[in-house]
């Protein structure tokens, strides 16, 4: 069996590549053969790789990608992977194209239930063909860290790429009032430029409080792992999310996490048992406060995330159900 995996910006260090070079990976394990194609890359070609069948992510950009095939795919698996369905979904001029996208497809892949009901609520007939599968999380190698953690302080990483909807500002805004009171905080900014307003803005915020806060740009994913292991606290602050890998990747590590109550973080996170999560800035400082001086909340935070990451995120049972989903189309 051969699968195509479309994804979105392939392979700029994004959420979705990480995503989909794990599934790729897990597959081959199963003796499945992979190809990764872009679906953003111009100029578009006119047909596909050969192949058993085509696997897209994120709906609306797939949605855009096949128009553009001479020859678009008879069948395909389409995985709804953030902004797809909690941004595109509702907007008037993207709307239609990704509800085309999903009832052409053969199945319908999402991170969890809350995600399906979100599409049933909005598609009642696609619900026999939605399959909430967990994502599974990345593994790293052993790896020497190319940036260093100051001795005496307290350190929180935010991975995310630079883009609006990442609300990467706001994490230097609201930890900015923590760090009057508490000058050992320190702040990694780890992810690719993706809009330029954006980066500009951060830029601009990082040099006012370069003394703190440091941009370590887009770094590749196998050294994420050791920036995971010096974090005392791992943030997320996006405005919406399909389910973070990072987020997983931190937990697996056993890093209390501090994120945004949005439903791909909710996902993953219980409130107070295996993370924090915060609706305002105010619970956000609260939060982030009683990281920073309670021990206790932090290693028993970080133990909860890693157990649950370990019983509920395996990628070989992520794997395995999506190649059941493709023996079920196929056969």
């Amino acid at each position: 069996m051969k699968i195509v995996l479309v994804s979105p910006n392939y392979p700029q260090p994004r959420g979705n590549t990480v995503t989909v070079e794990r599934i790729a990976a897990n597959l081959r394990k199963l003796g499945v053969q992979t190809e990764i194609i872009s679906s953003t890359d111009e100029p578009f070609p006119s047909r596909l790789p050969d192949a058993d069948l085509v696997h897209g992510f994120h709906a609306h950009r797939f949605h855009k990608f096949v128009e553009q095939l001479a020859e678009p795919p008879f069948r395909y698996v389409v995985t709804i992977t953030g902004t797809d369905l909690n941004v595109d979904l509702f907007e008037p001029d993207k709307r239609e194209d990704v509800l085309a996208c999903l009832k052409r497809a053969a199945a319908i892949h999402v991170f969890d239930r809350k995600a399906k009901a979100v599409l049933v609520q909005e598609a009642p007939e696609l619900q026999d063909k939605i399959f909430p599968i967990a994502q599974g999380n990345s593994e790293f190698s052993t790896a020497d860290s190319f940036a260093e953690k100051e001795p005496g302080t307290f350190l929180f990483v935010l991975p995310a790429g630079i883009r609006k909807i990442k609300n990467v500002p706001a994490a230097i805004t609201m930890l900015e009032k923590l760090h009057v009171g508490y000058p050992d905080l320190r702040l990694w900014l780890a992810g690719p430029v993706l809009e330029e307003a954006e980066g500009e803005l951060v830029d601009s915020l990082i040099e006012q409080h370069k003394d703190w806060v440091r941009y370590l740009g887009a770094v590749p994913h196998p050294l994420m792992g050791p920036l995971y292991r010096q974090a005392d606290a791992v943030l997320n602050t996006s405005l919406s999310e399909g389910q973070p890998a990072a987020i997983l990747e931190a937990m697996g590590y056993g890093c209390p996490v501090l994120v945004s109550d949005i439903p791909g973080n909710s996902s993953i996170v219980s409130n107070e048992e295996n993370g924090f999560l915060y609706n305002d800035e105010t619970e956000f400082l609260a939060y982030a406060e009683s990281l920073m001086n309670n021990y206790e909340v932090r290693e028993k935070m970080g133990l909860k995330a890693k157990e649950h990451i370990a019983e509920n995120h395996s990628s070989t049972k992520e794997a395995e159900a999506l190649l059941a989903i493709y023996r079920s189309i196929l056969y």
